[in-house]
Parts: structure tokens; C-alpha cells; sequence
């Protein structure tokens, strides 16, 4: 009897190792929160503007110009500044159309914490202040603009050409594993 019991007590240490290494496991890939200590920083330029040094030349009296105007360039059509949710968040964010009439949600001076599966979303919900908004931008309308780039830095994300800029009126760094902002930005219109 003796022998079953030490058999029985070993079996169950075993499994019960198991399970506790299994949920050790699965936990850090839910969480991950080596990423909290982690910074990815990605500096992109606007698309469409090129640096130029030389001042344009001017087109022959008579003769149209084949240069762009200046109003043919990046238009910033709404901007906002991001304000901090389940993460400290700071940043500005723009809605520009570029030259081609394409959209882009630009993130200037992004700063926040890393996190599993953060997206950049375009949403229709207001922004709230505090722990009141940190869910509600799942509630309504919204367009993912895809994974966040970087958790630092300046970036760019582009606009479905189906999605019409003006029925939105806020973005937020999203969390998808977990439901939650990490931060978001009201969008006024300039």
C-alpha cells in the first residue's frame, strides 16, 4: 500500500510540475513583458516631401510651371495630441492627404510603452480621459491601419483607399491581445 501511495504522490508532483510550467509558459507569451523594457524607435519621413536645398527654379515669364504649388504637397486636414490611457503616451497625430489623394495617419514624436499586438487604429469614438477611455474604441466604428511600427519615433500608416477620412474622428494605439489603449488622440480639423 505504501508503494501505491508514494506512486500516486509522484505521478501528481509531476503533473502538477506540468501544469505549472505550462501556465509559466503561456503566460509570457500572453503578456510578453520583456517588451515593457524594450524600445523600438522608427523615424520615417512624409511621404511625398522631398528635402531640397536649392530654392525651385522659376519657370521662363509666359510658360506654365511644371513644378507642384506648395498646395499640391502634404496637406495636414486634422491633428491631435495623444493623451495617455493604460500606458504613458505622448505624441502628436495627423491626418494628411498626400499630393496623389491618398490619407496617411502620421505619429510624430510617438512615445510609449511596447506591448503585444499594438495597432494603430482610426476610430469614430470620442476620446476620454483616465480609465474611462481606455475601451471604447472597439464600441463603435474603426479601421485598422495595421501594426504599430514602432513604439518610439515618427511614422506613417495609409488609409484604405475605401475608407473616408472625415467619418472618423480620433486614433488610438490599441491593444488587440488585450482590449485596451494604450493611448489615444482626438482629431481637430485645421
Amino acid at each position: 500500500m505504501e508503494r501505491v501511495r508514494k506512486a500516486l504522490t509522484g505521478r501528481l508532483a509531476v503533473a502538477v510540475l506540468v501544469v505549472v510550467v505550462g501556465g509559466v509558459g503561456f503566460g509570457l507569451y500572453w503578456f510578453q513583458p520583456w517588451k515593457l523594457w524594450q524600445d523600438e524607435t522608427v523615424q520615417e519621413a512624409l511621404p511625398g516631401v522631398v528635402e531640397n536645398s536649392a530654392p525651385p527654379a522659376a519657370a521662363p515669364s509666359g510658360e506654365p510651371s511644371e513644378r507642384s504649388s506648395p498646395a499640391a504637397g502634404p496637406q495636414t486636414l486634422a491633428s491631435g495630441e495623444l493623451i495617455s490611457h493604460e500606458h504613458a503616451t505622448s505624441g502628436t497625430v495627423k491626418l494628411v492627404r498626400l499630393a496623389d489623394g491618398t490619407h496617411v495617419v502620421r505619429l510624430e514624436n510617438l512615445s510609449t510603452s511596447n506591448g503585444p499586438d499594438l495597432r494603430v487604429w482610426l476610430t469614430d469614438a470620442p476620446v476620454k480621459q483616465g480609465k474611462a477611455g481606455w475601451h471604447v474604441f472597439d464600441d463603435g466604428k474603426y479601421v485598422s491601419l495595421g501594426k504599430l511600427k514602432g513604439n518610439k519615433g515618427s511614422q506613417n500608416y495609409a488609409l484604405p483607399s475605401d475608407v473616408d477620412p472625415s467619418s472618423y474622428g480620433s486614433v488610438s494605439i490599441w491593444c488587440d491581445r488585450f482590449d485596451v489603449s494604450f493611448g489615444a488622440a482626438e482629431l481637430a480639423r485645421v
